[in-house]
């Protein structure tokens, strides 16, 4: 009996038995697993934060991150990371070394710049404008998290989750409320997966027959553009140097994000003599900078950080963000098509969205579904690519200001 009962205790199932709460969050991280590996959402986040919830929350496994203030020294001082592996773990390491610091997001963010087109938006420039006015539902959920009770800087971190831009919503988090950064990093890539959802349920509650029959095409023929770009070689390159230098001006603390997209973008448009060098962001960097991200992200999200009020509070906040950023994407291509000729589908102002290329993609598939022939998709990049620096400039100006 002596034997069984340390053979009990070896394991982890009379820990369980006195927390409930693990088992839901290990619930949690089943349901995120499933998502990512049947229904195909995001999967590339989804399945290592799942997994990091199921190791965080197995007790004894010692895979779960730890508040700040339990590595804190006096005098402001923090453990240094070998004294933090060895009292709290390797998950430890990894999040106050990848993660608290703020490295892992701007290194995707260099990877995301690598993969991105800038040509669609300078092709159509005016059409990058509703890429900045989609980002109302950042601020409009700001100040309404904050009337709600929530501190100013938790408001911040809720409202950037109306980007839809994961890595930038974990910046933000990172140094406005880190202890809130489980159930934001949750919320925003939950609801980037469900873009295929969320646009839809917007643009029918906005948006008019007349209005998706909108074809960008025919109104290009019937209003042809003034100006065209001769070389767009040479601007592609020129422009993520400009950009950057203009935006290191006037928002400096965007430059982490918005620097490191930019830098991505040069060197793939650059071509072959930074061939090597787009490789490697896009690949190997890129895929273990999500691995670490994704597991250190889920090992957050404890029983005793999760369940609690704040959390409902951020899953109903994150969505209203998103839904509110669509809608006002809608709202002012409609208001643009009061005082001008050339009409634009709505459609565009609803991609104003960081979703690259998801929310392209499905209001393409919209304005196919009421005119076979109306492909928007080049037009929806455009405002979708000018999402990802205004949601990148919001979370600068958001962390400038609350900081």
């Amino acid at each position: 009996m002596e034997i069984l009962r340390q053979l009990y205790d070896m394991t982890a199932l009379g820990e369980i038995g006195e927390t409930p709460g693990v088992l839901l969050m290990i619930l949690i991280g089943a349901v995120l697993l499933y998502l990512g590996i049947v229904k195909k959402y995001e999967p590339l986040l989804l399945v290592p934060i799942g997994f990091g919830i199921v190791l965080a929350n197995l007790p004894g496994g010692n895979m779960d991150v730890v508040p700040a203030e339990m590595v804190e020294l006096p005098g402001h001082r923090y453990m240094n990371l070998f004294e933090i592996a060895s009292e709290y773990g390797i998950m430890n390491f990894v999040y106050y070394s990848l993660i608290k610091t703020g490295f892992l997001p701007p290194i995707i963010f260099m990877g995301v710049g690598a993969l991105t087109d800038f040509g669609p938006m300078l092709r159509n420039l005016r059409l990058a404008f509703f890429g900045a006015a989609a980002q109302i539902g950042i601020f409009g959920v700001f100040f309404g998290a904050i009337a709600l009770g929530f501190s100013p800087k938790e408001a911040g971190s809720l409202g950037i989750i109306g980007g839809a831009d994961g890595p930038t919503a974990i910046y933000t988090t990172i140094l406005l409320a880190p202890h809130l950064l489980g159930p934001i990093a949750i919320a925003a890539y939950s609801y980037m997966a469900l873009v295929p959802v969320i646009v839809p349920l917007v643009a029918n509650r906005l948006m008019t027959k007349k209005e998706f029959l909108i074809n960008m095409k025919k109104q290009d023929k019937l209003y042809p553009p003034k100006f065209k770009i001769k070389n767009i070689k040479a601007v592609k390159i020129i422009f993520p140097i400009v950009l950057g230098v203009v935006v290191a001006i006037l928002v400096p603390s965007s430059v982490p994000l918005l620097g490191m997209l930019l830098f991505g973008n040069l060197i793939k448009e650059i071509g072959t003599a930074t061939s090597r060098l787009s490789d490697a962001a896009t690949g190997p960097i890129m895929n273990t900078a999500t691995i670490f991200l994704g597991l250190a992200v889920g090992a957050t999200m404890t029983a005793k950080v999760f369940l609690d009020l704040k959390t409902l509070g951020i899953i109903v906040g994150g969505f209203l963000a998103f839904a509110i950023s669509i809608a006002g994407g809608i709202l002012a291509v409609k208001v643009y098509n009061l005082m001008t000729k050339k009409k634009i589908n709505p459609l565009v102002g609803a991609t104003g969205l960081s979703a690259v290329p998801m929310a392209s993609r499905v209001a393409n598939e919209l304005g196919l579904k009421h005119d076979s022939s109306n492909h928007l998709l080049q037009y929806c990049m455009a405002s979708n690519i000018s999402g990802v620096i205004g949601s990148a400039v919001a979370a600068g100006v958001l962390i400038s200001i609350l900081g």
